[in-house]
């Protein structure tokens, strides 16, 4: 039977030495990740079933490191390790695409807890097939497949990334400085009336010519998916 992989992102060499032991004795598989390069690297290279992610990390935070990896369509558990108790901090995570966060220090007891959770929910999702979507629209982000009743939906990357983005938000209302940072990047300095372009894209090929639409704009706020209720 294959182990199940765990990716610990930390600095603090005692933390990252005690939280592996602990792993293992589990029976978890884990590697260690000492500064936010090396771990996209190692999460680019390989494959894990969850990342266990220190926000307070040299040359990438954890936060940049969450906000590629998210990015780029992986889509594994990501528990946020943090020192800091704010609340900024904590709800960044979430926007970006965390699963979780523990703040230490932590019982390492709550923390194995999170990971069963997690990683359950994940082979519950890939044993049923479920996928990003709602209503009549389905988004599979491995293929980067859209389809709306069947029906096949071409998508430039960008237009795709802005699509993930909102369904993974799925009723939670993003503004354009949100959709900004999390689709075009946080070194992104043009207008966020680019925003207001691809939405208007979007619009035209997933909601064009059907009874519900999807996309919904949020006067003075920014946009959501949603679907309407009849």
């Amino acid at each position: 039977m294959t182990q199940t992989k765990i990716l610990i992102v930390e600095d603090e060499q005692k933390i990252s030495r005690v939280l592996q032991l602990e792993l293992e004795y589990e029976n978890y598989e884990t590697s260690i990740a000492k500064d936010g390069k090396e771990a996209l690297e190692l999460i680019e290279k390989e494959s894990w079933d969850l990342v266990l992610l220190d926000i307070m990390l040299p040359e990438l935070s954890g936060l940049e490191v969450l906000r590629r990896v998210r990015k780029s369509g992986m889509t594994m558990p990501i528990i946020l390790l943090t020192a800091r108790d704010e609340v900024h901090d904590k709800v960044s995570g979430l926007d970006i695409g965390a699963n979780d966060y523990i703040t230490k220090p932590f019982q390492i007891e709550e923390l194995l807890a999170r990971i069963r959770v997690h990683l359950r929910h994940a082979t519950t999702q890939v044993a049923s097939g479920e996928g990003l979507g709602v209503g009549e629209l389905t988004v599979n982000i491995g293929s980067r497949e859209v389809k709306r009743q069947d029906k096949d939906i071409e998508l430039t990357p960008r237009e795709f990334d802005l699509l993930v983005c909102l369904l993974k938000n799925k009723n939670i209302v993003l503004t354009r400085e949100q959709l900004i940072e999390q689709v075009w990047g946080f070194d992104y300095f043009g207008d966020t009336n680019v925003v207001d372009v691809y939405i208007r894209y979007l619009r035209q090929k997933i909601d064009k010519g059907y009874a519900d639409a999807y996309i919904q704009t949020v006067r003075g706020v920014g946009y959501t998916v949603k679907e309407r209720t009849k």
